[in-house]
């Protein structure tokens, strides 16, 4: 093949790769310790960086280089960073720069204006800013073009080929069942464990360290810090970085936090070294990433082997809150179901049902059926419907995620489809890692972390979604195996069977 044209489209590659590290860069610092009365500079900082990356994208060079490429016998890998790319740019060929910086200060301006809504309790300090970001997507879906539906051009964004179409009658089905088992559960009679205490933050910070290490997140090449709401950053293997929050009252929020934002940074370390810094090194969608950081907190960090081998530590750090539990009380007291208003705090039964309702807000919002300063009251009553109450208030509902705040539409249900993906994963895991269990009761978690990495990390996004599942489990996606692991589960704490 032509050296000299694949040159010349790597360099480009990794260039444009290198520009979004740093305005992800950007994007972690406003998130952990920019000043407040900086959000306005950041703005625009970002904006010029984004307005950089979409001119580079747009360079009809690029375009020829993709083009002549295209004629040549090329391996698999750069193959796919070809397609990649291709597909990239002639996405952003669609937007034009002033919607690019428009997107990126209508972002700062609508994170700004979230904190303070929350701050406020008021959610009309945030509804101008939402209206604006909601405009743009609107019209950032008709200048992508769809079929009729301006969701589907969004959805694709984070999960290529997914509409609304197939996703709506799925979400159908699994709030249907979910709803079922939540009313058996609430109806059985058992309840869960109180966990009370004071529980110093700086012992929480402590025993998440040990937790994502045992993980095996490398802390020479990540961080772990404190922010509004717990995120992942993956600039490159060697420097992403984890945030997350503490509350003094609980430690379940904080420690489940880390192990969540822990299974999407081992992800982001656990790129192949022949990919990282080419866009290969990505998921190729959020809901496989998704399903990373879903398998990690629930389906491991939520079963009875873990806590046989990490809840000794936690009870050495807190003694007078936990010194007289038995981990059995604890497994249960981390596996409750009840009546969270808190999407990233509900549990593993009704989490989806807090998915089905933004999915649900967010579609109308777009399709220009709901708009801004009736939001509030469409999720009350939506919260009923699917979750059986109402919060609060605004900070415990509307307000709660900062996915709308980034004007992130689109974005929710790779949730759902990662809980889904997770299960599969975690079942094909089960009959390949011997004593799998075993090994988890003792605090071993590399086997599973490796293979994770062998199976899904180290390929990135080589492959599609549907591919890189099947390659690793031979099944597709299904909502089957998701339920079984909860009937089963649940099942045997609440004392439940699932009959029709």
């Amino acid at each position: 093949m032509n050296e000299k044209l694949w040159g010349d489209f790597e360099g480009r590659m990794r260039d444009l790769r290198e520009l979004r590290s740093a305005a992800s860069l950007l994007g972690w610092d406003q998130e952990t310790c920019l000043p407040p009365r900086a959000s306005e500079a950041r703005g625009r900082q970002v904006a010029v960086l984004e307005a950089v990356i979409h001119e580079r994208l747009c360079d009809p060079r690029l375009a020829d280089t993709i083009a002549a490429l295209a004629g040549e016998a090329l391996p698999p890998d750069r193959a796919a960073m070809v397609r990649q790319l291709s597909r990239e740019a002639e996405r952003a060929r669609k937007l034009p720069e002033a919607w690019v910086r428009a997107l990126a200060r209508a972002q700062s301006a609508g994170l700004a204006a979230w904190r303070q809504a929350r701050e406020a309790h008021r959610f009309d300090l945030f509804a101008p800013a939402l209206g604006k970001l909601l405009a743009l997507r609107r019209e950032q879906a008709d200048l992508l073009g769809h079929g009729g539906v301006r969701y589907d051009a969004l959805l694709d964004i984070y999960e290529p080929g997914a509409r609304v179409a197939a996703l709506q009658p799925l979400f159908a089905r699994l709030s249907t069942e979910l709803r079922r088992l939540a009313e058996m559960i609430a109806g059985s009679g058992r309840r869960t464990p109180a966990i009370e205490g004071r529980f110093e933050v700086a012992r929480q910070e402590t025993f998440c360290r040990e937790l994502v290490t045992a993980m095996g997140f490398d802390l020479t090449a990540g961080r772990l810090d404190r922010s509004a709401h717990p995120f992942t950053l993956g600039v490159h293997p060697t420097d992403v970085r984890l945030t997350n929050r503490y509350r003094e009252d609980d430690p379940r929020p904080a420690i489940f936090g880390a192990i969540h934002e822990c299974g999407h940074g081992l992800y982001e370390q656990g790129f192949a070294p022949v990919i990282a810094g080419t866009n290969l090194a990505d998921a190729p969608s959020f809901g496989l990433h998704e399903s990373q950081s879903r398998l990690w907190e629930n389906l491991v960090g939520r079963s009875l082997p873990f806590w046989r081998a990490f809840f000794p530590g936690l009870q050495k750090l807190f003694p007078e809150a936990l010194g007289n539990l038995a981990v059995e009380e604890f497994h249960a007291a981390v596996n409750g179901v009840g009546h969270s208003p808190v999407r990233v705090e509900a549990d593993e039964v009704t989490y989806n049902l807090h998915i089905a309702l933004r999915l649900a807000l967010e579609a109308a919002m777009i399709a220009g059926d709901l708009e801004p300063a009736e939001l509030p009251g469409a999720w009350n009553e939506t919260s009923r419907r699917l979750l059986g109450f109402s919060p609060r208030d605004d900070v415990e509902g509307v307000l709660q995620d900062i996915h709308w705040a980034w004007g992130d539409v689109g974005y929710f249900p790779s949730y759902t489809l990662g809980n889904l993906y997770a299960a599969i994963l975690l079942d094909a895991a089960e009959r390949e890692i011997p004593n799998l269990w075993e090994r988890v009761s003792h605090g071993e978690l590399l086997p599973l972390r490796e293979w994770l990495r062998r199976k899904i990390h180290a390929p990135g996004r080589q492959r599609d979604t549907e591919e890189t599942v099947r390659a690793a489990t031979g099944e597709g996606l299904s909502e089957r195996p998701f339920l079984a692991y909860l009937w089963a589960k649940y099942g045997e704490l609440y004392g439940l069977a699932r009959g029709r």
